[in-house]
């Protein structure tokens, strides 16, 4: 069934990545030559610069890459971000080397796209993605600088997924699981939705996490510390730690820093080479890991009520079918996952305006709520509550402000998907919905410069 009634033409545009560029390169490490290769691909243009991630990975390839940069389009227009889709890949295994043979091989990589137009603020913003972090961003941006001594104001707006003191912002490390969170919540607060089995809230609800990287951590970190919920599994790929009263999130993740495991951890079962963790029953399931976690072998043993795809691409077609024809509910990546590009986002424009958020306002917000909190103590005759005024009288830091827009795009965007499979029941699903949301916006773009 199609859903869009889109220009003749107009859809094998939008499908097609506009260019994938291959680099080869050399490295002198250990008193030879190491050859790599990698992959930057460019899905669409039709807003600019364009976005997307760089993975260090041993399986990467050309294929995965140009997939990746069209969810990057998709996921960009959903969130109304002005970025079109990119994507890019190194072929390597980051724990076969050292720290500074590390440095030595992004730098060189970083050389490769810059020579080909593929970095810079006004074209190409790489970001971190699996295998890569703050570090490798920092020595991305440095390397541009080095090769644009004449253009430094806005070089730092080369990459996004800094350090702080590289001109990162607050927060983008939480970002995406705190999108998690946010997209949950927009979910089970919507009355249309069919919640998790009628209840609004995750109070001792159970979550099975798959994944306990960056985005597997905080998303669970933050459902269990503030909205209460059970994470009663959390699986690797060696196997997956079990306690049906709930993990402790920080002690697990110190356990895996030290050990390099979650097995073993002290405040659970260990199940050592267990792939079956995400098949127990529960009520949220997240996927935080791999593509295609889900797939056509494993969905009919799913006991969850609701899927929460935080990983790209964590169910395959075939699954999504079968899961969706058993009556459970999928909250699409799309959606789900786009908390890092929108404050990549945020970040972006600190570095273009080098001004950081709130330094403009924060006093007069404070000088606000205390002219507010002295009015209220004087018409009432009381002292205003100790164990609320700091917060309240708080101007709101940078993490704070970063927060509260990641939180106002996430439900926006929530309300748009649902608003659409109201007014267009037929769309079946949510995932559905997204898309067509999404390139609705694309076709609109192309339409508008005439394309």
């Amino acid at each position: 069934m199609t859903f869009l009634d889109l220009p003749e033409g107009l859809t094998e545009r939008i499908i097609q990545c506009n260019s994938t560029y291959t680099v080869r390169f050399g490295v002198r490490l250990r008193g030879r030559m190491y050859s790599f290769i990698g992959w930057r691909s460019v899905h669409s243009e039709h807003c600019e610069p364009v976005k997307g991630g760089i993975r260090f990975a041993p399986n990467a390839d050309a294929e995965e890459v140009e997939a990746l940069a069209a969810l990057m389009t998709l996921k960009c227009s959903l969130v109304n971000v002005p970025f079109g889709g990119s994507k890019g890949a190194l072929k390597i295994d980051p724990r076969e080397w050292t720290t500074q043979e590390l440095e030595r091989i992004t730098r060189r990589f970083t050389q490769e796209l810059y020579k080909r137009g593929l970095i810079g603020p006004g074209v190409n913003v790489p970001a971190p993605d699996i295998g890569t972090g703050e570090q490798e961003m920092a020595w991305m941006m440095d390397e541009f600088r080095r090769a644009n001594p004449t253009d430094l104001v806005n070089a730092r707006a080369c990459v996004t997924g800094k350090p702080l003191s590289k001109g990162g912002i607050a927060g983008r490390t939480e970002a995406t699981g705190r999108g998690v969170q946010f997209a949950v919540q927009s979910y089970l607060r919507d009355p249309r939705t069919a919640g998790l089995g009628g209840r609004r809230d995750l109070k001792d609800a159970s979550v099975i996490l798959q994944g306990f990287g960056n985005v597997g951590y905080h998303a669970a970190k933050f459902l269990s510390e503030q909205d209460g919920a059970r994470v009663t599994i959390v699986a690797e790929r060696d196997g997956y730690v079990a306690h049906p009263e709930g993990l402790n999130i920080e002690a697990l993740k110190q356990h895996q820093i030290c050990t390099g495991s979650i097995l073993g951890f002290a405040g659970a079962k260990s199940f050592a080479g267990d792939m079956t963790g995400i098949e127990q029953p529960c009520d949220v399931l997240i996927p935080a890991a791999m593509e295609n976690a889900i797939h056509v072998k494993n969905a009919g043993r799913i006991k969850a009520h609701l899927i929460v795809e935080a990983a790209n691409g964590p169910v395959t077609f075939e699954a999504d079918q079968i899961l969706r024809s058993r009556g459970v509910i999928i909250l699409p990546d799309l959606y789900v996952n786009a908390g890092g590009v929108i404050v990549s986002y945020f970040e972006w424009v600190k570095n273009l305006t080098h001004i950081p958020f709130g330094l403009m306002e924060r006093r007069r917000r404070e000088r606000r709520n205390q002219t507010i909190a002295t009015a209220l103590e004087r018409m009432t005759g009381k002292p205003f509550p100790e164990d609320i005024r700091d917060e309240f009288l708080e101007g709101g830091a940078e993490i704070d402000l970063v927060r509260s827009g990641l939180e106002d795009v996430m439900r926006s965007t929530w309300t748009r998907i649902a608003d659409l499979l109201d007014t267009q029941p037929e769309l079946g699903d949510y995932r559905t919905a997204a898309c067509v949301a999404s390139i609705r916006q694309i076709a609109d773009a192309y339409e508008a410069i005439g394309i």
